[in-house]
């Protein structure tokens, strides 16, 4: 696995070995009910990957924690459960990312994809390559039906400073998606990460307090300190 850190909403990919530790069980994680395990099989027979959550923070002064807490959102055909699995980090095999938004523009409703395409113009303009993850991006990664009616869709987006965030907000702002909601994340260079509508609000000057999500934990922070 490469050695730069490992972020929330990245992908990994597992060794063969590791699956078969995943699908054991482990000493401390009671057994997979029945859904669970025929999906997790399903997923390593498949060489499907896992997303990095968040993570328990580390002892002062103690290196990473050598155990990864990784997630999946099952599909419809495994009750759409939100499975958690924990593995070495040696267990990893290559890292990987969420698609863009341009790849999964035709999945959208046939009313949105004009918009989701305007969307993504407007975001490359302004140097954001938004990925989407959520029931979207899984169901693209995977192929297998994961949406209903209400799902949103989850952009990731990666922002160098508060002036990058701004500009992405702006275009989100005035995206034209019918009835499909927008949600997601803006992850600065630091890895800190916050809804960009509640960014957008605190632009506004109507909160004066963000909650700033990162690898190992989350606090609410005074917006300016954010992106600097």
């Amino acid at each position: 696995m490469p050695a730069t850190p490992l972020q929330r909403h990245d992908l990994v990919w597992l060794h063969a070995s590791a699956w078969q530790r995943v699908l054991a069980g482990t000493d401390d994680e009671p057994p997979w009910d029945a859904a669970a395990l025929d999906c997790l099989r399903h997923w390593a027979a498949a060489d499907l990957p896992l997303v990095v959550t968040r993570q328990p923070p580390p002892g002062p002064g103690a290196p990473a924690p050598s155990i990864l807490t990784l997630g999946l959102a099952a599909p419809r055909a495994w009750g759409r459960q939100r499975l958690f699995v924990r593995t070495a980090r040696a267990g990893v095999r290559r890292r990987g990312a969420f698609p863009p938004l341009a790849q999964v523009t035709d999945q959208l409703p046939g009313a949105a994809r004009a918009g989701a395409r305007a969307l993504d113009a407007a975001l490359r303009a302004a140097g954001v390559v938004a990925r989407v993850y959520g029931s979207h991006g899984w169901q693209a990664l995977t192929g297998w039906p994961t949406l209903h009616a209400g799902s949103d869709v989850d952009l990731l987006l990666p922002v160098a400073d508060a002036e990058q965030a701004r500009a992405a907000v702006q275009a989100l702002a005035g995206a034209a998606f019918a009835q499909t909601r927008l949600d997601g994340e803006l992850l600065f260079a630091d890895g800190t990460a916050v809804a960009w509508r509640e960014w957008a609000a605190w632009r506004a000057g109507a909160v004066a307090q963000l909650l700033v999500k990162r690898l190992h934990g989350a606090a609410l922070l005074p917006g300016a300190a954010v992106g600097r």
